[in-house]
């Protein structure tokens, strides 16, 4: 987006963040590379639904049961899949400072800020013990509180419904297209995170922060 494009798009009421690689890494498979290597990592993945277990824990499922249930399922791998529980905090090592940054700036400014994450509620709760800004929104959208996950249509229409903000003046940044996609679909105006410096400068854009609150 140019500056033009953004001086006449609609005014923004409030951003949208997802937290995964926005706010905070997520990094299981370099853990993963670190414990075992790359290649027995790689073996794991493959024989091994990891990651869509991960996305029924986000759905709400309960996290060490989930965990347990795979590993028995899978007992060949039954130690290396229980770190996914116990080594969780490992997989999470730093927050993206940048990030965090502008959206304690927003803040600051008196712009509301919104999380809209799939996560799971146990996991939600050991991020915000190890990094306590997660608990610094004016409202968090966590998906296994609400039973529905991102791309799906339902969880932007209940962030909608319960802020009242109008899809076109929130503004969403999010690592995956496909979630970015779906905002699109309902108005929203957005931004693909990958790194933070250009959505620092998508910020300064629509007049929410200034190139120095920005930095």
């Amino acid at each position: 987006m140019t500056p033009d494009t953004a001086a006449t798009a609609a005014p923004i009421d409030a951003v949208v963040f997802d937290i995964g690689r926005v706010l905070i890494e997520w990094e299981p498979e370099a853990f993963y590379d670190s414990r075992i290597g790359e290649d027995r990592r790689q073996q794991l993945f493959a024989d091994v639904p990891l990651h869509d277990v991960n996305l029924e824990i986000d759905r709400g499922a309960p996290f060490r049961q989930s965990i347990e249930d795979l590993a028995a399922e899978h007992p060949v791998w039954s130690e290396e899949i229980r770190w996914w529980h116990d080594c969780w905090l490992d997989m999470v090592p730093r927050e993206i400072a940048h990030t965090v940054r502008l959206k304690q700036a927003l803040r600051a400014r008196g712009i509301p800020v919104f999380a809209l994450s799939n996560f799971g509620a146990d996991t939600f709760d050991i991020a915000c013990e190890r990094y306590p800004f997660l608990q610094e929104f004016d409202h968090a959208f966590v998906s296994a509180h609400l039973k529905c996950i991102k791309p799906d249509a339902e969880i932007y229409a209940i962030l909608e419904r319960e802020t009242g903000v109008a899809p076109q003046r929130l503004l969403f940044t999010d690592d995956r297209p496909e979630n970015i996609a779906a905002a699109e679909s309902r108005g929203w105006q957005t931004h693909l995170f990958t790194t933070p410096a250009p959505f620092a400068q998508r910020l300064v854009q629509h007049g929410l922060l200034t190139a120095e609150q920005a930095a």
